[in-house]
């Protein structure tokens, strides 16, 4: 069968039907990006059935394209032997994963699998704290001697490639295994046969600590453009690197988490065609209420002007125009915000800064709002409706913009993740501000007075 006509049909179809050698066939050229798609909604023994029809240097392949919940189903649907063998000949980095997502038994059962070393390489791997460097690298790296001749070096090179995840940037240490330099390998090729290591190198090259928060690996390797960067550790002695789709990945999850909590949603922890109803209703549960609870400040700063209300019955028209327009105005300055403190692009020293500008802008956006409404409220109710409309729109979109700017900084300032300062959060403020201040607004200049 051409493969790139093959369908997740077809290999339901000759999964069930037991045809193996004809699935092995099928699959051989086709990429494991597009296996794992076409099988993200098998079962696990399905995707184990799977796994064993291929030859063995392609199963841990596929198997690492796998996201690591579906990694540790398919572990448990596979026998130990056969999870071992796959398990044994997968990435440093990803076994580390892999294995803190297996229970206990499990991985009492695979440790005897790897030799000493590997099994002393994996604890150590998977002994650093979620979150940090050291969680994310990977121990899979090509080291050169200083002393070597670029000849020397790219033979070097050529025997440590099967065993290194990238051969791309080498990392040149001392006789105490203290980073000194790297090499690219394009520096190495470029070189005169006779020059050496020490000579090619690039000193003191970026580099990070394993218990730095790992969205610092994913700035760094942005900022400096790298493929990869070392890992070191409190002696300055070479532990690790993280590679540039590590990084990618880290910022995938980290956006993902953002992204849920500027909706109000905690992170669901899975993907969405596998998280259930009521994982979904839990998830999504604690901020509506807590901002239905909020909402009600709305209703009490209508209830206190009934006055007003009933006196200029027209001004209920433009109630929804103008609260909304201040709660769009925040979570737009919010956004902004959290993104730009996310990246490192501004940090909360900036804050007097951003909030001088954050006026200007907000003041040109109310005003021209104002402008934009003001016809509308003429032709509905009069010139002093208007006039009240069209000032309550500028300090409303101004009021809003302000709160959505200020929320990430003052939370980020309580060690707080400014992702939290959602848009429905910041909308629930603007609405009930912006109720007080039109009403207020209306009993100031149309001269009557608020209800008591």
């Amino acid at each position: 069968m051409n493969t790139t006509t093959l369908t997740r049909a077809d290999l339901a179809l000759m999964l069930r039907e037991g045809r193996k050698a004809e699935l092995a066939r099928s699959l051989r050229h086709a990429h494991p990006a597009d296996v794992v798609a076409m099988a993200g909604d098998f079962t696990r023994q399905e995707m184990a059935t799977l796994l064993s029809c291929l030859p063995e240097d392609r199963q841990a392949v596929l198997f690492g394209y796998f996201d690591h919940e579906t990694q540790a189903g398919i572990a448990r649907a596979l026998s130990r032997k056969d999870m071992a063998r796959i398990f044994d000949a997968m990435a440093h980095d990803e076994r580390a994963d892999l294995f803190a997502q297996l229970d206990e038994d499990q991985k009492q059962a695979l440790l005897p699998g790897l030799a000493q070393a590997e099994r002393d390489d994996l604890l150590k791997l998977a002994s650093y704290e979620e979150g940090t460097v050291g969680a994310i690298m990977t121990s899979d790296y090509a080291t050169l001697p200083a002393d070597l001749t670029t000849v020397e070096a790219l033979a070097h090179l050529r025997r440590a490639a099967p065993d290194s995840e990238t051969i791309y940037h080498s990392y040149v240490m001392d006789e105490a295994g203290r980073l000194v330099g790297t090499a690219s390998l394009r520096e190495l090729l470029v070189a005169p046969d006779s020059a050496l290591v020490s000579e090619v190198m690039r000193r003191a090259p970026p580099h990070l600590r394993a218990e730095d928060d790992r969205a610092v690996a994913v700035r760094m390797i942005e900022k400096y453009d790298l493929l990869a960067v070392p890992v070191i550790n409190g002696g300055d002695r070479l532990v690790g690197i993280v590679t540039h789709d590590d990084a990618f990945d880290v910022a995938r999850a980290v956006d993902d988490v953002s992204f849920a909590r500027v909706g109000a949603v905690r992170d669901v922890g899975t993907s969405m065609m596998r998280a259930s109803a009521g994982l979904l209703y839990r998830k999504r549960l604690p901020w509506l209420v807590i901002l239905v609870f909020g909402n009600i400040f709305s209703g009490a700063g209508i209830a206190y002007f009934e006055e007003i209300i009933a006196a200029y019955i027209a001004l209920v028209f433009f109630l929804p125009l103008l609260i909304d327009s201040g709660g769009n105005a925040g979570s737009q300055s919010a956004t902004l915000m959290v993104r730009a403190l996310a990246t490192g692009d501004v940090r909360l020293r900036d804050w007097s800064r951003m909030l001088g500008r954050e006026v200007v802008v907000a003041g040109a956006l109310g005003l021209t709002m104002a402008l934009a409404v003001s016809a509308i409220g003429v032709f509905r109710a009069g010139p002093e409706i208007a006039f009240v409309v069209a000032l309550t729109m500028v300090l409303i979109v101004l009021v809003g913009s302000l709160i959505g700017m200020s929320m990430p900084f003052l939370l980020s300032r309580f060690g707080m993740d400014p992702a939290t300062a959602s848009a429905p959060l910041i909308t629930s403020l603007a609405d009930a501000i912006g109720v007080v201040i039109y009403f207020a607004m209306a009993t100031w200049l149309l001269g009557l007075p608020a209800a008591g």
